[in-house]
């Protein structure tokens, strides 16, 4: 990815051109974002940043809408029998991959097979092992053709769960079917740019491990509806270096401008710095397993301590809601400590990466040492920082995730239940599983809701985790870029339109 020794030459020159320089082109949207995929196979890609261009080349079984909503997508309906056990999804009539070889329920079939291989994948299955066999097949204990799916003919898919998911329809929205026929010739280099056949908006041209380049899917269910025919995206690593390529017009969109400066270029930007709501939680990761942290009141304590108020204020302008809650909606709740307040005897030892995490966690240090709680910093690579955590070498980690354009509840909150992502502390709570194993058998969404608000509520009540921020997520969007709306992230690019500038 650039950096910003690979990039000090190019932006001088850009500084000395860009008087004389011709207009960007007509038909190009150019994205600068914080990373690019490590894969562009969803059964291998692991970093985050994977998901965002997978929106854009591969296509869910049921997708994002307009809103961000659980809209059609390969699929253009679906249903569950009375059991609750049974999903049946009809797949569009004429669907194509890119290369034109037609696109079946088989094929749906087959890369559900392949995504709980253990050979060929790498994905966390999460809710995905509701599926009939997929846990026994994911540890290897069975074979992949012994998986719950199978297509009745070329437009039906049908999944048999061992039990009711009702979120099975907003899970599709990132389910990716597979090429078949590429994969079974070429095996893992059908990603490749001279091989990578895809059913999205969009297909790959060009690979490197700077950029992507997109183009338009000619063979796409919708491709009347996609505006822009070609994309470029560079992964620009550092926050201040995409800001100024930015500024200089080099690019049309870019992510995350810097953490520091949100209120300096949100003034001078106008509505080119636009701002959504997005499930964004910032948190502090406690190790369960260590004293004193293993102790509920001490972990009460050290969130009681913690000026919430400040960190969103001075570090996010504002733009950062303060929470003591997972999800949304929350109050803080300032009460009374006295200083000294005993129940941590030794040094808590903070682990975090520089930048925006080493000033959250200085400012929580500073909390704490008023209450007489002393505290060591640690600060260190992403990799390092993941490991220690995993390998649960840690009391407390500046931890943070962002759900993208998942804002159902069940994003926030799956992270913490067993099998989930962030479930790494140490923390094994019989009530919270329980509630999150109900939510995810109920059907009705108003039941749901109700058992998310307990589960949510139950993490609060034992202080699993430390809330401390439900951040914003904030893009650069250029004047050339219009179609974006004030409630969504502009991450669907297939929505957008590009105009001369």
């Amino acid at each position: 990815m650039l950096n910003r020794r690979t990039l000090l030459a190019a932006t001088a020159a850009t500084s000395l051109a860009a008087c004389g320089r011709a207009g960007p082109p007509s038909d190009l949207l150019r994205v600068a974002t914080s990373g690019l995929p490590d894969s562009l196979d969803p059964a291998r890609g692991e970093f985050a940043a994977a998901a965002l261009v997978y929106k854009q080349i591969h296509a869910g079984l049921t997708e994002y809408a307009p809103d961000g909503s659980v809209g059609p997508g390969l699929a253009e309906s679906w249903s569950v029998d009375e059991s609750g056990l049974v999903w049946t999804f009809r797949l569009r009539e004429g669907l194509m991959w890119s290369d034109g070889h037609p696109l079946t329920a088989e094929d749906v079939a087959w890369s559900a097979r392949r995504i709980v291989d253990p050979t060929q994948s790498f994905a966390v299955l999460g809710d995905f092992y509701a599926v009939t066999n997929a846990r026994a097949i994911h540890a290897g204990d069975m074979a992949p053709d012994q998986l719950g799916v199978s297509a009745p003919d070329d437009r039906t898919v049908e999944f048999r769960l061992d039990t009711p998911l009702g979120l099975l329809p907003t899970l599709m929205r990132e389910f990716y079917p597979f090429p078949r026929h590429v994969i079974e010739r070429v095996g893992l280099d059908w990603v490749r740019p001279e091989h990578i056949v895809t059913a999205g908006a969009y297909t790959v041209t060009a690979e490197s491990q700077m950029s992507l380049d997109l183009v338009r899917n000619p063979r796409h269910y919708a491709v009347e509806q996609v505006s822009i025919p070609a994309i470029r995206i560079d992964g620009v690593r550092e926050d201040a270096t995409r800001m100024r390529l930015f500024r200089a017009g080099d690019y049309d969109l870019a992510d995350r401008p810097p953490a520091n400066q949100i209120d300096y270029w949100r003034e001078r930007l106008g509505d080119q710095f636009q701002s959504f709501d997005a499930p964004i939680l910032r948190y502090l990761k406690v190790n369960h397993a260590r004293a004193p942290l293993e102790d509920v009141r001490v972990r009460r304590l050290l969130s009681r301590a913690i000026d919430r108020d400040f960190l969103a204020h001075e570090f996010y302008a504002d733009t950062a809601a303060a929470t003591e809650f997972v999800l949304p909606g929350g109050v803080v709740t300032h009460s009374e400590l006295t200083p000294q307040a005993g129940g941590v005897s030794r040094p808590l030892q903070i682990r975090t990466t520089t930048g925006e995490g080493e000033r959250l966690a200085v400012a929580i240090s500073d909390d704490w040492a008023r209450f007489g709680i002393e505290t060591e910093l640690l600060v260190s690579y992403p990799t390092d920082l993941y490991q220690a955590v995993d390998t649960g070498d840690f009391d407390i980690a500046i931890a943070s995730f962002n759900r993208g354009l998942k804002s159902d509840p069940f994003f926030m909150l799956d992270p913490f239940a067993p099998d989930g992502f962030a479930a790494n502390f140490n923390w094994d709570d019989e009530i919270f599983a329980e509630l999150m194993a109900a939510a995810r058998r109920q059907n009705e969404p108003g039941a749901r809701g109700q058992l998310y608000l307990a589960a949510m509520a139950r993490i609060h009540d034992q202080m699993a985790v430390i809330p401390l921020l439900h951040e914003r997520a904030h893009w650069l969007v250029g004047e050339r870029v219009i179609g974006t709306r004030r409630d969504i992230q502009p991450m669907l690019w297939r929505d957008l339109e590009l105009i001369d500038g």
